[in-house]
């Protein structure tokens, strides 16, 4: 069973930059899908950013486009959410996702494994 694991959330001032981690392990598939999501309380969760075991990414948040990256270590079976130009309707909730496939998909009911999520908050 895949786990997931997040780290890197915390306090940033508005501007500044945090790399958020997603640790892999429990791999059964060569093909899987990881997506990062994020939720402020009182509302839904939504999608920011997936990457395929392939390495396609597909960005979910028009509001995150030139600032937010998705990566990955295969080495270290992580994924990485790189944000720059951090600005207050960023603060949320972030969670990675995975699912078998090889497409990425936006809803979050399509996928099986969560992590336990980590804060992002940006603010002066």
């Amino acid at each position: 069973q895949l786990q997931l694991v997040e780290s890197g959330g915390g306090l940033v001032q508005p501007g500044g930059s945090l790399r958020l981690s997603c640790a892999a392990s429990g791999f059964t598939s060569d093909s899987y899908v990881i997506s990062w999501f994020r939720q402020v309380p009182g509302k839904e969760r939504k999608g920011v950013l997936c990457i395929t075991s392939s390495g396609v990414i597909t960005n979910y948040a028009e509001s995150v486009k030139g600032r937010f990256t998705i990566s990955t270590d295969n080495a270290k079976d992580t994924v990485y959410l790189q944000m720059n130009s951090l600005k207050p309707e960023d603060t949320a909730a972030y969670y990675c996702a995975g699912r078998r496939g090889l497409l990425c998909q936006s809803a979050e009911t399509l996928y099986d494994y969560w992590g336990q999520g980590t804060q992002v908050t940006v603010s002066s």
